[in-house]
Order: structure tokens, then C-alpha cells, then sequence
């Protein structure tokens, strides 16, 4: 990691009403605690922008950004990223993980040896899926981030255990035991922030 990493909270998408109100898709667990961490930034780092929530709509959490009074101003925040410094977040507790700190942690299998990297964190609506890039290519393997998948998560040795993804089994040629092929999911033992 680098040694002032920022996180992604949420994004503009756009003006609401005619005094300078934002809507925001915000990443948060709880969407209003956007503003929670004080100043943000924008994508580039540079602009701090000040948030006060005003409400919470099915469209996004409405908020004032100081400095900004109408709506021109407002459209002109369209798409801007919001960010924030990785150490004003609060600490995880066991079992519980931000994308940010899963991103770019090797992926070894259980004897330790690597064969990729975590290129990003999804849930399509079943739970979170770990994306890892297989060694030596482009091609990426999904990996239900569980216990029966994603055994052990070393954050301060930034890597990740993973059971044989099938693809890279496949292609390395190697017969999975009855416990990587299947084994039991014991359910969505970790959380993703």
C-alpha cells in the first residue's frame, strides 16, 4: 500500500434543486455517514469538499457542499469522485475488511505458493466475490470471498489465502481435492466495507 492510501466513499451524480444541492451514490455501510469523516477530495486529491447531509432519497443522499450556492455550480460537481484518506476511517473488527486493504494483496494457495492478485472486490446481489488476476495474464477468476474460499487474510502481510479457484486448477492441470471442489460454504463469514 502505498503510504498515504485514500479510499473511494462515493460519487456526484448530479444537481438537486436550485441552491447548490448534491445527490451522492455513497460506498459507506450507512449511506448519510458520508460526511462523517470530514473534508473529502476529489478524484485528483486537491479540492477538499465539505458535506452536510440533508437527507437520504432512493436517488442518493442529498447533501450542501460549502461554497456551492445554485445549481450551476452543483452540475459542475457531476462525477466527482469522493474521497478520503484510509487512517480517518475507523478500525475494522475481526472478520471485517475495506475494499481498499483487500486490493492488490497477493493470492497464494494453501501451500503458500502465489499465482495471483486481488484486482478488485464485487457482490452481484449472492454475497462479496474476490476478482483475482491469475499469474502470467489478464484473465481473472472470482472467488466467493468465505471461509471455505478465502481461508486466511493476512492484512499486514498483504495476501490472501485462496482455495483453487477452478479455472487456474484447470489450466495448471492439477486435480483439486474433494475439498477445494466444493466442500461446504459455510455463508458469508467476512465483511467488505
Amino acid at each position: 500500500m502505498t503510504s498515504n492510501p485514500r479510499v473511494l466513499l462515493g460519487v456526484v451524480t448530479g444537481a438537486h434543486g436550485i441552491r447548490g444541492e448534491v445527490t451522492i451514490k455513497s460506498f459507506t455501510a450507512v449511506a448519510e455517514d458520508i460526511a462523517a469523516y470530514g473534508p473529502l477530495t476529489d478524484g485528483g486529491g486537491g479540492r477538499p469538499l465539505r458535506l452536510k447531509v440533508k437527507r437520504v432519497t432512493t436517488k442518493g443522499v442529498v447533501a450542501a457542499v460549502a461554497g456551492v450556492t445554485d445549481r450551476t455550480a452543483a452540475e459542475a460537481l457531476r462525477g466527482a469522485e469522493l474521497w478520503v484518506a484510509r487512517d480517518r476511517l475507523p478500525p475494522t473488527e475481526d472478520g471485517e475488511f475495506y475494499h481498499a486493504d483487500l486490493i492488490g494483496m497477493a493470492a497464494v494457495d494453501k501451500a503458500g505458493q502465489p499465482f495471483g492478485e486481488v484486482v478488485g472486490v464485487e457482490n452481484y446481489g449472492a454475497g462479496d466475490l474476490l476478482e483475482v488476476r491469475l499469474a502470467g495474464g489478464r484473465k481473472t477468476e472470482l472467488v466467493p470471498f468465505t471461509l471455505a474460499h478465502v481461508p486466511d487474510v493476512d492484512v499486514a502481510g498483504r495476501r490472501v489465502i485462496v482455495a483453487w479457484p477452478l479455472a487456474y486448477v484447470v489450466a495448471q492441470g492439477f486435480e483439486p481435492d474433494a475439498h477445494d471442489e466444493g466442500g461446504t460454504d459455510d455463508g458469508c463469514e467476512a465483511t467488505v466495507k
